[in-house]
């Protein structure tokens, strides 16, 4: 009898504290662009597999901003 009262106290308890209110974490604001290159880079230089990967795509990014500002710089030519 003493145990199924102890049981029955565990299920409540159990019962109580899956039921509570989740608490809220903060989330991080997003990461600025340059924030995010300075830990595409990190990764980039590392060993990490797939490293070689984000260095091709750091690589490609910069060569698109330049063909932008190439582009960006002929159309304000007269």
């Amino acid at each position: 009898m003493r145990s199924a009262g102890v049981i029955s106290s565990f299920a409540a308890l159990t019962l109580a504290i899956a039921c509570s209110p989740k608490k809220e974490e903060a989330k991080a604001p997003p990461r600025t662009p340059e924030q995010q290159r300075a830990v595409d880079s990190t990764i980039g230089a590392s060993a990490l597999p797939g490293a070689r990967v984000v260095r091709g795509a750091l690589a490609v990014s910069d060569s698109a901003a330049a063909k932008r500002k190439l582009e960006d710089s002929l159309a304000t030519t007269p």
